[in-house]
């Protein structure tokens, strides 16, 4: 795994609730086996960086990144494929 600098892995989050927004919730952010985070990418609460995959520079990820695909843009899109 590679993580380059700025990046930020936000793992806590606020309800939607105007009742509720006081309070805080987080949830894990999985990075697999091999993949690459690039400089000053966002990873939100949740999400889970498939093996091998890329997160370009200045992404936000906002979804579930698949196995072996780079990802680009806000928010962030498959924009290829990787082999394997």
């Amino acid at each position: 795994m590679l993580i380059a600098p700025k990046v930020n892995l936000v793992t806590t989050n606020h309800p939607i609730s105007p009742s509720e927004r006081r309070a805080t919730t987080s949830k894990p952010i999985v990075i697999k086996k091999g993949a690459w985070i690039g400089v000053a990418a966002t990873v939100m609460p949740g999400i889970t960086i498939g093996e091998h995959s890329i997160v370009s520079a200045g992404a936000v990820v906002t979804k579930d990144v698949p196995n072996h695909v780079i990802v680009a843009g806000v928010p962030a899109k498959v924009i290829k494929k990787i082999e394997a």
